[in-house]
């Protein structure tokens, strides 16, 4: 399946990106470590706010699957880049689960870590780790 992105960039160090399906707008800015201001999530930032956003979605529709409540489950996401080349090294994080989940539960969410479209999209190169908390 197709999907598009419209890109425009609009000065100062940002681009401002329109969803093409429902016409929502967001705003990248380079981040202070590249020269820019950090007044919104950076490019990079979009990736790891990607492979979080997608593990909760595959582990919400598990947890729906199952009868399992999810409600309040989150991700805290660390990027971490390098310089030469400069890319993301890693992408490193802490699930928290509901409380009054299984242990067979808590495997099966967790392997949906995995399952993530986004997180199969990655570079070999960059380490992704995301551990229950």
């Amino acid at each position: 399946m197709a999907f598009k992105i419209n890109a425009v960039y609009l000065g100062d160090d940002q681009v401002e990106l329109t969803h093409g399906l429902s016409g929502s707008k967001m705003l990248t800015d380079l981040p202070p470590d590249n020269g820019g201001r950090g007044r919104t999530f950076s490019p990079t930032d979009l990736t790891a706010a990607s492979v979080a956003s997608c593990v909760l979605s595959i582990m919400a529709k598990l947890a729906g699957r199952e009868g399992i409540k999810f409600e309040g489950a989150s991700i805290e996401i660390e990027k971490r880049m390098q310089e030469s080349p400069r890319r993301i090294s890693s992408l490193t994080g802490i699930v928290k689960l509901p409380a009054g989940i299984t242990p067979l539960q808590r495997e099966k969410l967790m392997a949906c870590i995995k399952a993530c479209p986004v997180s199969r999209s990655l570079h070999t190169d960059i380490k992704l780790e995301l551990t229950a908390g």
